[in-house]
């Protein structure tokens, strides 16, 4: 098999930063450079990196078209095979596994929810804090310790999802606990839902379904 290789050139006749006029280049900081006195190499570093990036771009752009294609697909068999059974519905909501015939292929559908709380989680932390301060002085600090870590903020202000709703699962029958789970729970809210989809081929050898990656850095 004979290897395909790109070869790029060093000499560059004219300019190729744009915005540029003839016998010029623009660089970083929007000031213009005459042509003789760019060196080569910084020439052809900048045309390697335009050339990638540009590509880069089309193939990203691709990967967009393909994604949507496949959720379209996707939709269109789901809410066929629910009309089988007399179910009008719309086939783009929920999580789904699809399997080819021979179990060669398989690809998930997934839809996540980002999750935002509403003015009600401020109620909540009133009633924990409250819980933390009635229970026994042996618990307070752990307790305060796993309270304070939940409602942490991040750099943009943003409470993370994962550790509030880690309270709940917190297996506390006292009634004002429950109460603020309550409030958190009330407070709840879908802000948007993004929609995820992979596809497997699996390993004739083990069984085990492994990922097709469409990400470039991991191949």
């Amino acid at each position: 098999m004979t290897a395909i290789t790109t070869t790029y050139t060093a000499t560059v006749a004219v300019p190729t930063t744009a915005g540029a006029p003839p016998g010029y280049w623009k660089d970083q900081h929007g000031s213009l450079v005459p042509d003789a006195k760019v060196k080569d190499i910084d020439k052809l570093r900048h045309q390697v990196v335009t050339d990638l990036c540009i590509m880069a771009k089309a193939s990203s752009a691709a990967l967009g078209k393909f994604k949507l294609d496949a959720m379209q697909e996707v939709a269109a068999l789901v809410s066929t095979s629910m009309e089988q059974y007399g179910v009008k519905s719309g086939g783009n909501k929920g999580n789904v596994t699809l399997v080819s015939f021979d179990g060669k292929f398989k690809l998930v559908r997934q839809m996540q929810d980002r999750i935002v709380f509403g003015e009600q989680l401020m109620a909540a932390k009133e009633l924990i804090d409250e819980c933390v301060q009635q229970w026994s002085e042996g618990a307070n600090d752990n307790m305060l310790v796993l309270v304070n870590h939940a409602f942490q903020t991040d750099k943009e202000g943003k409470i993370n999802t994962a550790r509030v709703l880690g309270l709940r699962r917190l297996a506390i029958h006292d009634e004002a606990w429950q109460q603020a789970m309550q409030a958190i729970a009330d407070s709840m809210q879908t802000a948007s839902t993004k929609p995820y989809i992979r596809f497997y081929e699996r390993n004739d050898t083990t069984g085990e379904y492994l990922p097709i990656s469409l990400d470039v850095a991991a191949v």
